[in-house]
């Protein structure tokens, strides 16, 4: 069929957001599986005849899942997603954030937004796909563990790099009001875990602190953010324009008059491309290898451990580059170029060679907030971007 005859937005989009009614209602919060929403994909991918592919975690809690839609040639395009979310505990939302609610031309549930409106807007456009007889591949990659550093993708995307024919590039569909972002931030996260020795409180000489000694660590981290503020480039393109540093969780202690035994801090760094995060941090490592032997100088059991926990490459502008332009026809944008501050996955795929861009519906300033929602005019502005997809993978472009 020609889809500019029979495909419109407007049939498109009321399957997407079927489809997402049920992608919400999986409560795929990061500290759980994903599995049933999984197999939720896999039955509809099923129904269709599209064959999928599963790359799990270590234990099979947690799975990726590719597919391809078309014939099996070099040239495709990669529609990449993940299928976790935030947690909701303790956020005060007004309806049940894993049913979708629509109110007010907004369709409120958790993941609504962040990301499962890209996902159920790539899916709905499969049968569509298929109908055109495609001469171009489209690839679904959906991924776990996005919202906990980006952990889940880089098994998949190894996959898609030495076992597929070669994509040509991959939409990322992170929220981004529809428009192409070609650039973010990366984002490196660690454990920072101080042992220390307990004594009464009064007599300091028999002890050594843990939170005392984590405290003088972090003060150096605060020293830090500063400096990488100060050093902020005139000309950077981000909001803000630095590399920036926080610590963002922090447990020690036992009691007031107890010399703490432990103290655990975990802090992020997420630097613009072309800033190494292993040189910014370098003098902050020497200082936990110098605090570690000196705890360890005084009590063997004590000491500093430093855990990277997370590695998220940043995603760097493309000269010319042909998933942004891809995007920006298929979304009908021809605003400025973009770039944002959060990380996502689209940095894994650039550093494994793919031609990258960042385009979905919603914003980001709804996501990971109570009552978090995808405008429906987002969904519908979605809705147009796939069923121009089609119309490519109908000519083969």
């Amino acid at each position: 069929m020609s889809s500019s005859q029979t495909l419109t937005p407007q049939t498109l989009t009321p399957r997407a957001l079927e489809i997402l009614d049920r992608l919400v209602a999986f409560d795929t919060t990061s500290r759980l599986s994903n599995l049933a929403l999984i197999e939720w994909v896999e039955a509809y991918l099923d129904g269709h005849g599209v064959g999928h592919r599963r790359v799990p975690n270590a234990d099979g809690t947690k799975t990726n899942l590719i597919a391809t839609i078309g014939p099996d040639i070099p040239g495709g395009v990669v529609l990449s997603g993940h299928t976790d979310v935030v947690p909701v505990d303790g956020q005060p939302w007004t309806s049940d954030p894993f049913q979708v609610t629509p109110r007010g031309g907004r369709l409120y549930g958790r993941g609504t937004c962040d990301m499962k409106g890209f996902l159920a807007l790539s899916l709905a456009a499969v049968p569509d796909i298929l109908s055109v007889q495609p001469k171009k591949p489209v690839h679904l990659a959906f991924s776990y563990d996005e919202e906990v550093g980006c952990i889940g993708a880089p098994d998949m995307i190894r996959i898609i790099a030495s076992e597929l024919p070669r994509p040509a590039l991959v939409v990322v569909g992170e929220p981004t009001n529809m428009e192409a972002v070609s650039g973010h931030k990366g984002i490196n996260t660690f454990r920072v875990t101080v042992r220390g020795h307990e004594a009464h409180s009064s007599q300091t000489q028999l002890g050594a602190s843990a939170n005392m000694v984590a405290i003088r660590l972090m003060g150096m981290l605060c020293d830090l953010a500063e400096q990488l503020e100060r050093d902020a480039d005139p000309a950077s393109p981000f909001t803000p324009r630095h590399a920036t540093l926080t610590v963002g969780q922090v447990n020690g202690g036992t009691a007031v008059n107890i010399l703490a035994r432990e103290c655990v801090f975990f802090f992020d760094l997420r630097s613009p491309p072309g800033l190494d995060p292993k040189a910014v941090l370098a003098p902050f490592f020497a200082a936990c290898e110098a605090a570690d032997a000196a705890l360890k100088a005084r009590f063997p059991d004590t000491g500093v451990e430093v855990v990277q926990r997370s590695h998220t490459p940043p995603l760097a502008p493309e000269t010319d580059g042909a998933a942004e332009a891809f995007a920006r026809r298929l979304a009908g944008d021809n605003g400025p170029a973009r770039v944002v501050a959060f990380a996502a996955e689209a940095g894994q795929f650039q550093e494994a060679g793919f031609s990258t861009v960042i385009c979905g519906p919603g914003s980001i300033d709804q996501a990971h907030q109570p009552d978090e929602f995808v405008e429906v005019s987002q969904m519908e502005r979605g809705g147009a971007f796939m069923a121009r997809l089609v119309d490519w993978a109908a000519a083969g472009e």
